[in-house]
């Protein structure tokens, strides 16, 4: 079979939905809420913290429906702006997202699948040391995550019919796992426990290990929501994803701008259901200071006895590998773009005779592998925060810059809220990156220090496709 010169649209609306709520949902929801607690010390301040995530998010999702249907092709995000602004902009993002962004995010949730079937299995344990190269000690969840990643990477090779059905199938179940947490939580829920923790909902401090709580001025108040966002955006954020694939789904100008509104608010509401069942089961002091700040198993022991290690362990990795299969999937199609814009490895913007962009599937795979054996992508993950939110900026505020540069292209759909709902989307993004910026630094400038050194890596590769 010779390869081939078209991707293949087969991926149906429920697919598409699976690829946005399935690339959301990895292991954050279990983890992240033990740090928001120590930022914002109340219960009320933890759930407004995931419902302002929960809004940004799903109006990102509607604005993106707007340059999905204008520009219905593999690449998303890069290529919207790309058309909104210059091919410059455009790379920078492509540099983030394959030297960072996406690759560090399949390490960061690759590792995390290791580490929670080690709960069950402890021969994967990450206290361990297999063997040691260089500088770095090789532990068997850094095995196990990169074999998992290898394979994952060889499945979405062999064709996205094979890639769509795990996604769809391992999507789902998580869902329905979650909606079951969600609901025994309930009938296990004290009353004691979530009035105590309510009492005192809506006041904004920060929690300390000794159980006292520290007031802020007004001003740190603003950084500490921004610092609790960290974690929420990092679990809510990869909603993009569905972008990315646009040349594989049936219908792109209606499917994909349902199916971002469709998963972005089914998962907010899962988000903040789980939340609202940790507050009825556990103490605030436990909540944030859970042991290696696994909040799912503290609550999962309390609600299943002595089993609920072993459940939440499951679900996390069901949970994990789903979300790694749909980073898997559409990223490499990022890659094909850039490529078919020669700035990228030519090779990565050809597709195999599975009509996938088999190149860019294993560069990304090699990168993800490194930075596994690193062990720093969880550090990373956090730093680019700043930058993801920046990227999101950009690309929302390029519906109002094409809206005046290309008003006659046909826009199938039309972002909902329009120009309300993009505009505070930018402002609270806006505030987010510069209050990182304040009160934050670490989580930004190293983030944008990566960004930024794509700028010379573009000139040089500009130069060599003029010549």
């Amino acid at each position: 079979m010779q390869p081939s010169s078209a991707f293949r649209p087969s991926m149906s609306l429920l697919d598409a939905t699976m690829i946005v709520a399935g690339s959301m949902i990895g292991s954050g929801i279990f983890i992240v809420s033990a740090d928001m607690i120590r930022n914002v010390g109340s219960a009320g301040w933890l759930i407004i913290v995931w419902v302002i995530t929960g809004f940004m998010t799903i109006s990102a999702a509607l604005s993106y429906g707007e340059l999905s249907a204008m520009y219905s092709k593999a690449g998303g995000q890069y290529v919207y702006l790309n058309k909104a602004y210059n091919p410059l902009i455009a790379f920078l993002y492509g540099w983030s997202f394959f030297t960072v962004i996406q690759t560090a995010t399949i390490a960061a949730v690759g590792v995390a699948f290791a580490k929670f079937t080690a709960y069950i299995f402890p021969v994967f344990s990450e206290d361990s040391v297999l063997f040691s190269v260089a500088f770095f000690d090789i532990t068997p969840a850094q095995v196990l995550a990169i074999s998992i990643i290898i394979v994952l990477t060889y499945i979405n090779s062999c064709g996205i019919k094979n890639g769509k059905i795990i996604q769809t199938t391992f999507t789902l179940t998580k869902i329905l796992s979650l909606i079951g947490l969600i609901v025994a939580g309930i009938f296990v829920a004290s009353p004691e426990v979530f009035h105590a923790n309510w009492q005192h909902a809506w006041t904004l401090q920060q929690l300390n290990t000794d159980g006292s709580f520290e007031q802020y001025t007004a001003i740190a108040s603003a950084g500490a929501v921004a610092a609790a966002m960290v974690g929420s955006i990092f679990s809510s954020d990869s909603w993009n994803n569905v972008t990315f694939i646009a040349g594989e789904i049936r219908n792109p100008q209606r499917n994909i701008g349902l199916s971002l509104f469709i998963g972005t608010l089914l998962v907010t509401i899962i988000y903040i259901s789980t939340n609202l069942v940790y507050t009825g089961v556990l103490q605030l002091h436990d909540l944030a200071f859970a042991k290696k700040d696994r909040v799912g198993v503290a609550v999962s022991e309390i609600i299943f006895g002595q089993a609920g290690t072993g459940i939440i362990a499951v679900m996390i990795m069901v949970s994990t590998f789903g979300c790694n299969n749909g980073l898997i999937l559409s990223g490499a199609r990022v890659y094909y773009s850039m490529a078919q814009d020669g700035l990228f490895f030519k090779k990565a913007g050809i597709l195999n005779k599975f009509s996938v962009p088999s190149y860019g599937l294993w560069l990304q795979c090699i990168v993800a592998c490194l930075w596994c054996i690193s062990g720093k992508y969880g550090d990373l993950l956090d730093m680019i925060s700043f930058v993801v939110v920046l990227f999101y900026i950009l690309t929302i505020a390029g519906i109002f810059i094409l809206r005046k540069k290309q008003p006659d292209i046909p826009r199938p759909y039309k972002a909902i809220g329009y120009p309300i709902l993009p505009l505070l989307y930018i402002l609270m993004g806006a505030a987010f990156c510069m209050l990182l910026i304040v009160y934050k630094p670490k989580f930004t400038w190293p983030g944008l220090l990566i960004g930024l050194l794509g700028i010379p890596v573009y000139y040089l590769l500009a130069g060599k496709k003029k010549q």
